[in-house]
């Protein structure tokens, strides 16, 4: 078969003769679509086999290993003439040959035991439990790929590290020849921000991320039926950055948050489209970047209810500070905020000194949700203008004074 946009990656891992091939890189390395086009060549090799890619949920799946799947399907005339049948629903690649790719995630250890399979994938490992892997891979044939960003240490640096029959890749963008250079400069641009992240995410090195902001949120599976929205979120992007928006609501003291927009290339026209399609009521507010003041009015005049974030000198701690007092649930769909939130940390120096303010990266949807807190949470100033309010028996004093004077 001749293979489009092949890169070293799919060299090193369709021409090794280890059982296990552990691809640890940074982001963009194009280390997901390379073990994809090997799955889909072995499935052209030899009939009636089964390929088992395996994530921590199916959003995950559909954000990563299956999307690239169907990219390089549609896009591959060759394949898609071996492929019998692509069935969306079951996501289930199915070959004239009898062999068929499936794409599944798993409860518990218990759930993975179903099955056999000759090759494995496990997408982003580092969101997979051992006892599921463990499992999975006892009953695997022929080999195993893995591939995650090393934010930290986990099962594989335990287990499976230096052991017989296992390759370790590490990559980085830099062996992804298809990637912008624009997306290159801004992945290299971490080494100026936070010098440990700069060594996970562009270098692919194990990390040890430490100072997240944020380990106050959970995955939930929806926003509960009785749950008040409170507004929408919005941040401007364009070319390099993506516009978030995400939907806030609370209930019973508890944030609920879904993800509703996360594109790059986005006019405001584009904006208001997307809006409407998700199901957004014009009756809602949404709060804005302020920095984007033209943007706002762009959207006000296409009749929705937007105003901006009321920053301050000190308003990104602040707000930090108002979503921390909050148990948050985020909806499993919500993959992109659940990567920030992941990501999310405070700087440090090159010393690995820890500074007062968030790295300013991976934020696209964080920022939205600190613009709804800002505007919409910000209970410190009520309770603050209460306080300046004298109280009934203070009224009444000043009133009787008032009327001795006279």
């Amino acid at each position: 078969m001749n293979l489009q946009q092949a890169t070293v990656l799919f060299n090193c891992n369709y021409r090794t003769d280890n059982h296990v091939i552990i691809n640890q890189g940074g982001t963009n390395s194009g280390k997901t679509f390379a073990i994809m086009q090997v799955l889909f060549c072995l499935a052209c090799e030899a009939e009636k086999q089964v390929i088992t890619v395996v994530g921590q949920d199916i959003p995950n799946l559909k954000a990563g290993a299956l999307r690239d799947a169907a990219n390089i399907y549609s896009s591959w005339n060759e394949l898609q003439a071996m492929v019998k049948s692509y069935n969306k629903t079951d996501r289930i690649f199915e070959f004239h040959n009898g062999t068929v790719v499936e794409f599944k995630s798993y409860d518990n250890a218990q759930d993975a035991k179903s099955g056999k399979r000759d090759y494995l994938f496990v997408n982003e490992a580092n969101g997979v439990d051992w006892n599921i892997y463990t499992e999975l891979a006892l009953r695997t044939k022929k080999k195993i790929f893995i591939d995650y960003n090393p934010n930290s240490a986990f099962w594989v640096h335990d287990n499976l590290m230096g052991k017989p029959g296992v390759q370790l890749i590490i990559s980085d963008h830099r062996h992804n020849p298809f990637l912008s250079a624009n997306t290159k400069a801004k992945i290299e641009a971490l080494k100026d921000e936070d010098h440990e992240q700069w060594r996970v995410y562009a270098r692919g090195l194990t990390g040890r991320i430490t100072g997240l902001i944020f380990n106050n949120w959970n995955i939930c599976e929806q926003i509960p039926e009785n749950a008040k929205p409170v507004a929408a979120g919005l941040d401007f992007g364009f070319t390099n950055d993506e516009t978030g928006v995400v939907l806030v609501y609370k209930q019973n003291g508890e944030l609920w948050v879904d993800e509703i927009l996360y594109e790059t290339a986005l006019t405001n026209t584009d904006i208001a489209t997307k809006l409407t399609t998700a199901g957004i009521s014009k009756n809602l507010e949404i709060v804005a970047d302020s920095a984007e003041p033209k943007s706002i009015e762009e959207l006000r005049r296409l009749g929705w209810r937007i105003s901006g974030a009321k920053k301050g000198p000190d308003s990104v701690n602040h707000s930090i500070d108002i979503l921390k007092r909050f148990k948050i649930n985020i909806t499993r769909q919500s993959i992109n905020l659940r990567n920030e939130l992941g990501r999310y940390k405070w700087r440090t120096d090159r010393a690995g000194k820890t500074l007062n303010e968030p790295t300013d990266t991976w934020n696209h949807l964080i920022d939205p949700l600190r613009y709804v807190a800002l505007n919409k949470l910000n209970e410190n100033k009520r309770k603050t203008l209460k306080s300046r309010l004298p109280h009934k028996e203070e009224l009444t004093k000043n009133f009787a004074t008032a009327n001795l004077l006279q």
